[in-house]
């Protein structure tokens, strides 16, 4: 009788230690829609760049990316993300997808421009830079290396 009292106390400790891990990790992704306003960009390529990743200027998370779908007609990976309201970027910004080191993940990078006139709420970037794989650029490292002319 005692050994079972042992482990049904010891079974208690760890569900809660498991509980604890769960709320700790719903706690420390960040998933739900920002506060801030919603803007659009569209990319031949975006690699991992997925729902919930960072969006950053100069390396500061800014906001998040909400959604990724494909345009039926062109082709184009469109990237929805949102960008906190305190923040007006240029008409002239520019976004890109960057990998945070060889084994990282990806998060939406983006250059302000200099125009005076800024996006608006549903507004879309319409200057982009796609997403280069470490293997695009070995190769066209490898192509020039290897160019005879």
């Amino acid at each position: 009788m005692k050994r079972g009292a042992v482990e049904t106390i010891l079974g208690a400790v760890v569900l809660l230690i498991a509980i604890g891990f769960v709320f700790f990790g719903a706690r420390s992704i960040d998933l739900q829609d920002d506060d801030g306003y919603h803007l659009t960009a569209r990319f031949l390529k975006v690699g991992g760049l997925d729902r919930g990743s960072d969006v950053r200027i100069s390396g500061v998370k800014v906001g998040s990316v909400i959604a990724r779908t494909l345009d039926d007609e062109t082709f184009e990976a469109v990237v929805t993300f949102s960008v906190r309201s305190d923040l007006r970027l240029p008409t002239d910004t520019e976004a890109g997808v960057t990998a945070e080191g060889l084994l990282g993940g990806k998060y939406l990078r983006l250059f302000p421009g200099t125009s005076a006139e800024t996006l608006a709420p549903q507004g879309e970037i319409a200057r982009t830079r796609d997403f280069r794989a470490i293997e695009d650029t070995v190769s066209e490292i490898i192509f020039l290396a290897t160019d005879t002319k």
